[in-house]
C-alpha cells in the first residue's frame, strides 16, 4: 500500500507540474525535412518521401557478427543474439539482425483542416532482415514447444507478436496549442523515453534495455507498447508532458484456482488488462531530463517453453504456482499447438533518465524500480496475449511475495566530426529474492532468487550518407544468482552458460 501511495504521489506531482509549466510558457514550433525532389536528393541527403502530408519512412538493418554462446536462428527472431541466453551453448557465426534499429516500413500522415489543427495518424511494422517475415516473438515460442531444451532455436519474449502493425498503428488530432491526442496501437511512455535517453537509442546489438523491454514496458517486454490505447501529448517552450491510457481487450480466459479443475468447473473470466501511465521532462540549455511513472494490469511475460512440457501430450493449462509447483492431470482443455505459456502480474514502474550534451560528448544515465505482484484478476486458460496468441498454460499465483525489480544505465557518445560516433554503454538489472522462505545458496538456487544482470558494450558507428551508416563493435553480457537459472521450477535449472560475448559488423539504411 504504502508503494501504490507513492505511485499516486509521483502521479500527482507530474500533472501539477505539467500545468505549472504550460503556464510559464509558449508554444515550441518544429521544423521537418523537405520533401525529396530527385532520387539523387534522396540519396545523399535527409529529405522525406512526402506527398501531400504522407511520408513513408522505414529502415533496412543487418550484419554478420559472432556469439560465444550461442544457438541456431530462426526466422522470426528480430532481436539477434547479442544478449546472454539461457540456452545458449556453443560459440558459432551467424546473420546479425536490427543491430541499431529494427528493420521495418511504417507510414504517417500530418494534414492541416483548421488553422492550427491537423490530422494526424501513423502505421509501422518490423520485419526481419534475414527471412522478410514479420517481427514475431511469441512465434519463437511457439515452434520450440514441445521440443528438447538441446534443440531450441532461439526463444525471446516482446510486443511485436506477428501483428500487421506490429510496432504501432494510430490515429488522431494535433493542435498548435493544446497538443496531440491519439488513439490506437501505441509505444508506452517508457518506450518513448528509452529511446530518449538510451546511448544507444534502443539498438538490439549494444542495448540491454533495447533488446529486453523489461524497463520500457514498467515490468514486462510484452508492455513496451499499448494497443487499444490513448495517448496526450503536449509541448509548452522547453517542458513536455505526457499521458497515456489503455483500455481492457482481448479474453481473460477460464480460471480456477482449484489443482483438479476442468473445462466443467473453470469460470470465464474476462480481461482486466487496462493501464496507465504519465510523462513529465524538460530541458534547460544543453541538459534533458524525464520522470515517467506506468501502471499495468494483468501484464503478461510469455516464458521458455521448457517452463511447459517435454511432450505436447503432457498437461499444460496449469494455474500454479512454478516456484512452488503444484501439478495438475488430466486431459489439455486447450491444443498446446500454435499457443504459449506465462505469468501474470500487475506491475508499476517509475523511471528517471537525463542527458547532457557539452561537445563532442553527449552523457547518458537512467534509473527504473520496478515492483509487482500477483494480479487481483487472474487471467485463466484460453486468454490471449500479443498478437492474439492464446495462452494453454497460465501462472496468476508465481510470486510469493512481492517482485522488486531495478534497472540503471549509463553511456557516453563521443561525435568525431561530425560523421563518426564512438558508444560506450553500461546496463545492470538486479531483482530482490521473492522466494519464501528465503532460502538462496549455491546448489539451491531458484528464480524468485536475488541475481543480476549485466551488459556493456562499445560500437564505432560512421555515417557514409545522411541515410547509410556503418558499424562495427562488442557486447558482453552475463548473469548471476536467481537471474542465472533458466527453469524456475525445483530444482532449478540454471543456464548452459552465464555470459555471452558478441562481436558484429553491419550497416544500416534509413530513409
Amino acid at each position: 500500500m504504502r508503494k501504490a501511495r507513492l505511485f499516486t504521489a509521483v502521479v500527482g506531482f507530474l500533472l501539477s507540474s505539467s500545468l505549472t509549466f504550460a503556464q510559464q510558457s509558449a508554444p515550441a514550433q518544429r521544423s521537418t525535412p523537405d520533401p525529396c525532389t530527385s532520387g539523387r536528393e534522396f540519396a545523399t541527403t535527409d529529405c522525406t518521401l512526402t506527398w501531400h502530408g504522407i511520408t513513408l519512412y522505414g529502415a533496412y538493418d543487418a550484419g554478420v557478427g559472432w556469439v560465444s554462446h550461442g544457438l541456431p536462428e530462426n526466422g522470426y527472431n528480430y532481436e539477434g543474439a547479442s544478449l546472454v541466453n539461457r540456452n545458449g551453448y556453443e560459440h558459432r557465426f551467424l546473420i546479425a539482425p536490427n543491430n541499431l534499429s529494427q528493420t521495418g516500413l511504417g507510414i504517417r500522415g500530418k494534414e492541416e483542416f483548421l488553422h492550427g489543427w491537423s490530422v494526424v495518424f501513423n502505421a509501422s511494422s518490423g520485419i526481419n532482415p534475414q527471412s522478410g517475415l514479420f517481427a514475431n516473438a511469441s512465434a519463437t515460442q511457439t515452434i520450440n514447444n514441445g521440443l528438447p531444451r538441446n534443440a531450441y532455436s532461439y526463444v525471446i519474449d516482446g510486443a511485436r507478436a506477428g501483428q500487421v502493425f506490429n510496432d504501432e498503428i494510430y490515429g488522431g488530432i494535433s493542435s498548435t496549442h493544446f497538443g496531440t491526442l491519439t488513439f490506437g496501437r501505441q509505444r508506452a511512455l517508457g518506450t518513448d523515453a528509452m529511446l530518449l535517453y538510451d546511448p544507444v537509442s534502443g539498438g538490439y546489438a549494444f542495448s540491454y534495455i533495447g533488446y529486453n523491454g523489461t524497463m520500457a514496458g514498467g515490468g514486462d517486454t510484452e508492455d513496451s507498447r499499448w494497443d487499444s490505447a490513448v495517448k496526450y501529448r503536449l509541448t509548452v517552450g522547453s517542458a513536455h508532458f505526457g499521458a497515456m491510457y489503455k483500455f481492457a481487450d482481448g479474453s481473460g480466459g477460464c480460471y480456477s484456482a482449484s489443482a483438479t479443475w476442468t473445462a466443467a468447473t473453470c469460470t470465464p473470466e474476462s480481461a482486466h488488462n487496462n493501464a496507465y501511465g504519465f510523462n513529465l521532462g524538460g530541458s534547460a540549455g544543453k541538459f534533458s531530463a524525464d520522470l515517467v511513472a506506468q501502471h499495468y494490469n494483468q501484464a503478461i511475460s510469455v516464458l521458455n517453453p521448457l517452463l511447459g512440457p517435454q511432450s505436447l501430450t503432457q498437461p499444460y493449462q496449469s494455474t500454479t504456482n512454478s516456484i512452488d509447483t503444484n501439478p495438475i492431470t488430466g486431459a489439455n482443455l486447450i491444443d498446446t499447438n500454435n499457443t504459449v505459456y506465462g505469468i501474470v502480474t500487475d506491475n508499476y514502474g517509475i523511471m528517471g533518465a537525463a542527458k547532457y550534451a557539452w561537445n563532442p560528448f553527449k552523457f547518458y544515465a537512467g534509473y527504473e524500480y520496478i515492483w509487482q505482484n500477483n494480479p487481483k484478476n487472474p487471467l485463466g486458460v484460453g486468454a490471449s496475449g500479443q498478437g492474439g496468441y492464446i495462452m494453454s498454460g497460465v501462472e496468476d499465483n508465481n510470486l510469493d511475495s512481492e517482485k522488486l525489480v531495478q534497472i540503471w544505465w549509463t553511456g557516453v557518445k563521443y561525435t568525431y566530426r561530425s560523421k563518426t560516433d564512438f558508444t560506450f554503454a553500461w546496463y545492470q538489472q538486479r531483482q530482490n529474492t521473492f522466494r519464501v522462505p528465503p532460502t538462496c545458496v549455491p546448489g539451491n538456487f531458484r528464480s524468485s532468487c536475488a541475481g543480476t544482470l549485466d551488459e556493456g558494450s562499445f560500437y564505432v558507428d560512421h555515417h557514409f550518407t545522411p541515410r547509410f551508416d556503418g558499424f562495427v563493435g562488442i557486447a558482453y553480457s552475463w548473469v548471476t544468482g536467481g537471474l542465472a537459472i533458466a527453469i524456475p521450477h525445483s530444482p532449478g535449472v540454471p543456464y548452459f552458460y552465464n555470459n555471452n560475448a558478441a562481436p558484429v559488423v553491419g550497416g544500416r539504411f534509413a530513409f
